[in-house]
């Protein structure tokens, strides 16, 4: 934002940095705005991506920039490096090969290093071109900068998630696939979870009033659940049908399934995911439950409405999908 030509980068460079250096500033400084600040605190990882190609040498500070594979000198030689080097503060590094210093022999070899650098700078100095900014990338230094190449190089990757296509895709209902996200996330609140905080809570499911109530009990291996599952899914899924959580995640998130099956399918388990926790939740808290059939009838009301109107949008590879669901009905 700063080496370009952008009205806000214009505006810090005259009215905050003041013709300083944006490495120069204190992280300390209370001037500009909250974000402003932000970006003096990650100037220490934002050193590792930037990096100045001398042309003219007319525009890059000879102490903040990192005009060589040394380093920024700055952070190699401190304070006391102005009075090794002779070189003041706001020189740009045009000046430093300018002026009429002397080239000293130092004592220390990183001082002997960098006069070195300064000749070999000086010998390939061109006045006709000016300072490239570069960008760090996968191998090497680029003039062009990539924000995506470049939160690949920052951030911590973790284990990647295989479930997501299978709940966020196109034309899903999103309050329904968010329900489905806080399942895979093992975030709804079953009985077993309760029990974790709050003692002597009931934990036998609502649903079939046999067996404690899990995740994978409610979806879909109570005997309630697993009968909407089947008048559901069994036409779609035939040989491979299945009640287990596990087997169920695995299908939805089959890449290779045809189109109108994997989104018939992804459809369905989430509005009979959402329909039954409904369903669950009236229970729990003294509502007049619902017969399965009546339920059943509700989900794949559901399911016919949302590939109605999926089918009249004309979404590609979709077309005729109502009538592929009523070919699945058994």
């Amino acid at each position: 934002m700063l080496v370009g030509g952008s009205l806000w980068g214009k505006w810090v460079q005259t009215n905050l940095l003041k013709r300083k250096s944006f490495w120069e500033v204190k992280e300390s400084s209370h001037i500009g705005s909250w974000i402003f600040r932000k970006m003096l605190k990650m100037r220490s990882v934002a050193k590792t991506f930037y990096m100045k190609a001398v042309g003219n040498e007319r525009h890059t500070s000879f102490w903040y920039d990192k005009w060589t594979e040394l380093g920024v000198m700055s952070d190699l030689l401190g304070d006391r490096g102005v009075m090794d080097l002779g070189i003041r503060r706001e020189a740009t590094v045009e000046e430093a090969l300018c002026n009429n210093r002397r080239r000293k022999r130092h004592r220390r070899v990183l001082l002997n290093d960098i006069e070195k650098e300064l000749e070999i700078i000086k010998a390939k100095q061109r006045a006709d071109v000016k300072d490239v900014d570069l960008w760090r990338g996968n191998m090497r230094f680029k003039q062009k900068f990539s924000t995506h190449l470049t939160w690949q190089l920052t951030r911590a990757p973790g284990a990647q998630c295989t479930w997501s296509r299978g709940i966020w895709f196109s034309q899903t209902n999103p309050k329904f696939a968010f329900m489905a996200w806080l399942a895979l996330r093992d975030r709804l609140t079953t009985m077993d979870r309760v029990s974790n905080w709050s003692q002597d809570v009931d934990t036998a499911c609502v649903l079939c009033k046999n067996a404690t109530e899990t995740k994978k009990h409610i979806f879909f291996e109570c005997s309630f659940s697993s009968r909407i599952w089947e008048t559901i899914t069994k036409g779609i899924l035939l040989n491979i049908y299945s009640t287990s959580w596990d087997d169920i995640i695995r299908l939805i998130t089959n890449q290779f399934m045809e189109k109108k099956k994997r989104f018939a399918l992804r459809y369905a388990f989430q509005t009979a995911l959402y329909m039954i926790c409904t369903e669950r939740n009236k229970r729990r808290h003294g509502e007049q439950p619902r017969p399965l059939l009546v339920l059943a009838k509700l989900i794949d009301k559901a399911i016919k409405n949302k590939l109605s109107l999926v089918q009249s949008k004309g979404v590609r590879g979709l077309e005729g999908i109502l009538q592929y669901w009523f070919g699945t009905r058994m």
